[in-house]
């Protein structure tokens, strides 16, 4: 058991889920940022909304060609997906 909870709590383990977990918050920041709704963004990404909800939540670990698809969805290079710079939101 002490095993098990030393592997949950690893430094490892918390950067996968910390770099997920920002992932999925920029991820929604430029989606929001493009007007769309997680729906429709899934739509044209090709995924399933509840794929796109479980990325949004850091709880999915897309691969390389789906942060590729994201990328070409929103428009941006892919780089942009991992910055930690502030996303301009389109006034209402």
């Amino acid at each position: 058991v002490a095993y098990l909870w030393s592997l949950q709590h690893s430094p490892c383990v918390v950067k996968k889920l910390l770099l997920r977990q920002s992932f999925g918050l920029r991820l929604r920041q430029l989606r929001e940022a493009t007007g769309l709704s997680q729906e429709a963004f899934a739509d044209v990404c090709g995924y399933a909304r509840s794929y796109m909800s479980r990325v949004e939540r850091g709880q999915g670990n897309p691969s390389l060609d789906a942060v590729e698809v994201f990328a070409q969805a929103l428009k941006v290079d892919v780089a942009v997906l991992f910055q930690d710079t502030p996303v301009k939101t389109p006034r209402r």
